[in-house]
């Protein structure tokens, strides 16, 4: 989930950076630049774990900031496919579920990879929201709000920045993840730890 990722960088120093000693000055200008930003095909950026090596710090004609050559690492976020990741449940609608790490919110559960058999009830206020089912053994089990989800990683992508984007549509996502709860220890928490439950009683 978890990665180091090296990186080399041209990095302009802004001179009221430059009271600082030039390393806590460096870390503190990479996590401005890179902190929670997307970097496609790596992950989203979750810390600056170390400064490898600092080059440089030439000041080029017409500008005041010295430009150094900073090789680092970043902690970044990267799931990879197949991996069982646990989240929380922040929305259900007719087209699946979205779910949150808490510092990334942007995993899809997608009807089609809903368990199997399953039904969705709208809510009353309409809108396409409302509650997934998993039908099992004839009984309902549901997805509410509260609980928290295992799923499996079916796919990363990180779509290109959309030249226009209609007034409707979300919040352009740099990088979606793509799960799926159709298997066995999958979905909600809850639905396992009362079967176990059921079978110590047994």
């Amino acid at each position: 989930m978890f990665y180091l990722s090296q990186i080399e960088h041209k990095l302009p120093l802004p001179p009221p950076r430059l009271v600082l000693p030039i390393r806590e000055a460096i870390h503190m200008e990479l996590e401005k630049l890179f902190l929670d930003k997307v970097i496609a095909n790596l992950g989203l950026c979750i810390s600056v774990y170390d400064i490898r090596s600092i080059d440089g710090g030439f000041i080029f004609p017409g500008d005041g900031a010295p430009t150094y050559t900073v090789v680092f690492n970043l902690i970044m976020f990267r799931p990879f496919v197949g991996e069982i990741i646990t989240a929380k449940l922040i929305s259900s609608d007719s087209n699946g579920l979205q779910l949150s790490l808490g510092f990334f919110d942007d995993i899809y559960v997608p009807a089609h990879h809903m368990p199997y058999p399953n039904h969705f009830v709208e809510d009353e206020q309409g809108k396409r929201k409302g509650v997934w089912f998993w039908d099992f053994n004839e009984q309902e089990y549901p997805i509410q709000e509260t609980d928290v989800i295992k799923f499996r990683v079916q796919n990363v992508s990180y779509p290109q920045i959309p030249v226009e984007q209609p007034k409707e549509s979300k919040p352009f996502a740099p990088m979606l993840v793509t799960g799926s709860l159709d298997h066995d220890g999958l979905g909600p928490v809850s639905w396992w730890c009362a079967e176990e439950i059921e079978v110590d009683d047994e």
